[in-house]
């Protein structure tokens, strides 16, 4: 890695100091995770500091102008796109649907690929938990969720598979489908049901 990468991960490690994920680990802890999934499907710098830079304007109350100040427009950029908006004024359950609509319809008109990186090395990483936790206890793990339904998380994760098509041959996407494929598996199988029954 360069300068403009240990750049980014100091500023991320100071940032996220403190900070804990909802299962309690070190917060820190997902940024690396996620720039070590990026750095098996890239050696771009700009792309792999984005990815460890990916959470601290949404957790750590950046603005991304200071962003591409310190770490040039193609950063910024990536940043931004993979940054989701804050609804204040309506419910949590809504604002995820808001905000995970939008975050596929920049998946789906991006010609950014570094984008595309990140969001699935993003993923990626929470799929891993989810996957972890779904085998200890079942449905329950997506109580800690604003939304909890299984039907409405697989048609959030399926849209965000289908997105990120590009990438289909990387380890990455292979492990992410395949964690997904698990997870939701008794809900596909009564979708398939339901088309077998309709044919």
């Amino acid at each position: 890695m360069g300068e403009l990468f240990d750049k980014a991960y100091k500023y991320a490690v100071k940032h996220h100091e403190g900070q804990r994920r909802k299962d309690g680990t070190d917060f820190i802890q997902h940024p690396i995770e996620v720039t070590n999934i990026a750095s098996t499907i890239t050696n771009d710098e700009e792309v792999l500091a984005s990815a460890m830079l990916h959470d601290v304007p949404e957790e750590c109350k950046v603005a991304i102008e200071e962003i591409k100040l310190l770490f040039g427009d193609r950063v910024g950029r990536i940043v931004s796109l993979e940054t989701e908006p804050f609804y204040p004024y309506i419910s949590k359950q809504e604002s995820w649907k808001l905000r995970k609509q939008e975050a596929i319809k920049r998946l789906s008109t991006t010609d950014e690929i570094g984008f595309k990186i990140v969001y699935l090395s993003d993923k990626l990483s929470n799929i891993r938990s989810l996957y972890n936790d779904y085998n200890r206890i079942g449905i329950n793990a997506f109580a800690k969720f604003n939304v909890s339904d299984m039907n409405t998380q697989a048609w959030y994760y399926y849209n965000v598979l289908a997105n990120l098509s590009e990438l289909k041959d990387t380890e990455a996407y292979k492990e992410f489908e395949e964690k997904l494929n698990h997870i939701f598996k008794d809900i596909r199988r009564v979708e398939d049901d339901k088309r077998s029954n309709t044919l």
